[in-house]
């Protein structure tokens, strides 16, 4: 299958701080790994444009967008909150991220490409419509997501999300859109202590207990997620990639293998052939130990290729 790369090298310029876990090292890693693996010579690589601010403003206030333009350093760091934090080019590198999901989005929509592995930095499912948390700047995943449902005349999207960590801020983008159906795993409880939502025709969430592994995770895919795409049919398919839940990764205490991740990414395939043609958006999200890190996303990217 033709698999588009999007990347860009100003996603290294957004700069954590050294010790910060989410660093440009998380890219150079996967990077490394798809070259030792011969990898990178099969895939089209793509540089990433900057998202524009109508894309932006698609999944963001326009408030929040001027106001963390504002907040903006010339040197040095800002901490937009506890966990995040920006330096000079750190949106400059944003807009790189969520740029690169709107583009896969054209050249996958659009069948120029079966599908995309966007790897970019900051990452984005944590972003809310009106505020930045948890790594994440703008939400890449939802700007893409947004994109084809204004442009390309998709009706139905599915977006899923097998990170760690709750996507609180795509829910909250899209928890009264219809048009958008969220499948999430992730710890709970556990960051970023958002209350589960009740139920609804277009959201499937399946918390995990810490201490939870394969067998917990692929039941919750199975017996949850899998019927409620079956019965959506999404005509496109989005993947929010984050790999922190693998046991190596001390991120968490989800304890998934190399294998589960392969094994997800077959089951996103096979809904996507179904129902969209077979068309996958994919972008990173977390995953922090480098070594597990990068391995798990040269078998997500070979899933995606069948």
């Amino acid at each position: 299958m033709a698999i588009a790369y999007i990347s860009h090298p100003e996603c290294l310029t957004h700069d954590t701080g050294e010790d910060h876990p989410e660093n440009s090292r998380r890219i150079s890693a996967i990077e490394d790994q798809l070259i030792a693996t011969g990898l990178l010579d099969v895939l089209r690589y793509f540089d990433a444009p900057e998202a524009t601010a109508d894309q932006l403003r698609r999944v963001h206030t326009p408030a929040y967008l001027e106001a963390i333009e504002t907040m903006l350093p010339a040197s040095g760091y800002v901490r937009v909150d506890p966990d995040t934090v920006i330096s000079p080019c750190s949106l400059q590198a944003a807009r790189r991220a969520a740029g690169a999901v709107v583009s896969a989005t054209d050249l996958v929509a659009s069948g120029e490409m079966e599908s995309a592995f966007c790897c970019v930095r900051p990452p984005g499912h944590h972003a809310e419509r009106g505020r930045a948390m948890g790594f994440c700047l703008y939400n890449n995943i939802a700007a893409g997501a947004a994109h084809a449902l204004e442009k390309h005349g998709v009706e139905k999207v599915a977006i899923v999300d097998f990170d760690v960590h709750h996507g609180n801020g795509t829910e909250d983008i899209f928890k009264d859109d219809y048009r958008v159906l969220f499948c999430s795993t992730f710890q709970h409880p556990f960051y970023p202590f958002t209350a589960l939502l009740e139920p609804a025709d277009n959201r499937v969430n399946v918390p995990l207990q810490a201490g939870a592994g394969s067998d917990e995770f692929r039941a919750a895919v199975t017996d949850h997620w899998l019927p409620a795409l079956e019965r959506f049919a999404p005509e496109m398919v989005f993947v929010s990639a984050g790999f922190d839940a693998h046991r190596d990764d001390d991120m968490s205490q989800v304890n998934l293998t190399d294998a589960d991740f392969t094994w997800v990414t077959e089951r996103i395939v096979e809904v996507a052939a179904r129902s969209a043609s077979g068309r996958i958006v994919s972008a990173l999200e977390g995953g922090y130990e480098l070594r597990s890190l990068a391995r798990c996303v040269v078998s997500h990217i070979r899933a995606l290729m069948g």
